[in-house]
């Protein structure tokens, strides 16, 4: 059988700290309970019976201190629901026990047994657990039980600072629970997301060491050989630039945050004496994950041309920005695709126009055009055309 675990779960995690000070509180609210039993025992018309209820209370205090803490217990989740319920429990009880040690003339103006102070650590560990509607079902709870047991219903309600206080004690540390909760999980993202980030560089590392230098081998040496050995260097480059595509998509939407970035520099880096781009002359700011997977979209189709479209093929890229959207066209002067290319590449698994064009600007909200064969038949080159709304 496996033995109960005592790590503290995320959420338990973020709150150990509250539940501490509510412990901490707990106590010192116990003797604030014990000197007004001293104050007030020479009233009670049953005063062993009241020191009985104060001892029941001591106990119980140091109880449930030492288990909502819990440093050492197993399942501290379901016993903290438990150690709350029976907190109310007791709370109720002892409230209610007031008027078996006192008379009217003492409940009806004073305070109940336990003291509303004391009373409130129930409501604290309310809104500790269950947030701020918790803690506020459990200020409205006690502070009735309060007034009922006064008989002072129509003066407490609405002049006595009992059901305010206790309504306000909920409200406030449940709020404050549910915050360290999210921020609790918040750093847990963030520490994965790191460490995700740290593996994935990792992992390009040894794959640009390793399968990408050996495919871009192959590449050139079957280049430079000719004959069969071409088709075995075209399929290398074209594996090449699939898996150089699959390492700069990962984590990209993670990258998402920071101020807006200028797209230009991301496409003018392609500019060879093959590649000419043409970019507005003001800053084109747009989200960084935006501009990147525009960029990743272009720099895959440029790849294409430079694989396909033949030896002397240039590339031409424009970006426009209309104010509502970015167009950006990637248009060559090569061969042409033949009417079924890319379907048939698709089928055979080749996933690059899909998903590394089409997929990456479907996902901006946008629209990825292909115009070559169907229009201007096989030689007339290939042009692709992107719009990317800026919303």
């Amino acid at each position: 059988m496996r033995p109960p675990t005592t790590d503290l779960s995320p959420t338990d995690a973020a709150t150990a700290p509250l539940w501490r000070a509510a412990q901490a509180l707990r106590l010192v609210t116990l003797f604030y309970a014990v000197g007004q039993q001293i104050a007030s025992v020479p009233y009670y018309q049953n005063q062993r019976l009241s020191w009985v209820l104060i001892a029941l209370m001591a106990v119980w205090s140091g109880a449930s201190a030492l288990m909502l803490s819990a440093w050492h217990f197993p399942d501290v989740a379901r016993l903290r629901r438990w150690v709350v319920a029976g907190d109310h429990v007791v709370v109720i009880a002892l409230i209610a026990s007031t008027r078996l040690v006192a008379d009217y003339g003492w409940y009806h103006g004073h305070q109940t047994l336990p003291t509303t102070l004391w009373a409130a650590n129930a409501v604290i560990s309310a809104a500790i657990l269950r947030g701020p509607i918790g803690g506020v079902l459990s200020g409205m709870l006690i502070a009735a039980v309060i007034v009922t047991v006064r008989d002072q219903w129509g003066q407490d309600v609405w002049a006595d600072a009992t059901a305010p206080v206790l309504v306000s004690i909920g409200l406030a540390l449940g709020l404050a629970a549910n915050t360290a909760r999210r921020a609790q999980g918040q750093l847990e993202r963030a520490v994965r997301l790191t460490a995700a980030a740290e593996e994935r560089e990792r992992l390009s590392r040894e794959v640009h060491d390793g399968v990408l230098q050996v495919l871009s081998y192959i590449k050139r040496r079957g280049s430079e050989i000719g004959g069969p050995t071409a088709e075995l260097a075209q399929r290398a480059g074209e594996q090449e630039v699939a898996l150089r595509v699959l390492i700069s998509e990962q984590g990209g939407r993670q990258d998402a945050g920071g101020a807006d970035i200028d797209l230009r520099p991301l496409l003018t880096v392609h500019a060879t004496p093959k590649v000419f781009v043409s970019t507005p002359g003001q800053p084109v700011l747009v989200g960084r994950w935006t501009a990147q997977e525009i960029a990743a979209a272009v720099a895959t189709a440029l790849s294409n041309v430079a694989l396909h479209a033949g030896a002397d093929a240039k590339a031409y890229v424009l970006l426009e920005d209309t104010g509502d959207q970015l167009i950006i066209s990637v248009r060559d002067d090569g061969v042409g695709i033949p009417a079924g290319r890319l379907a048939e590449a698709e089928a055979e698994g080749r996933m690059g126009v899909s998903r590394s064009i089409v997929g990456r600007i479907a996902a901006l909200g946008g629209a990825a055009d292909l115009l070559t064969e169907a229009d201007g038949g096989v030689g007339f080159g290939t042009e692709w055309e992107f719009r990317v709304p800026r919303a």
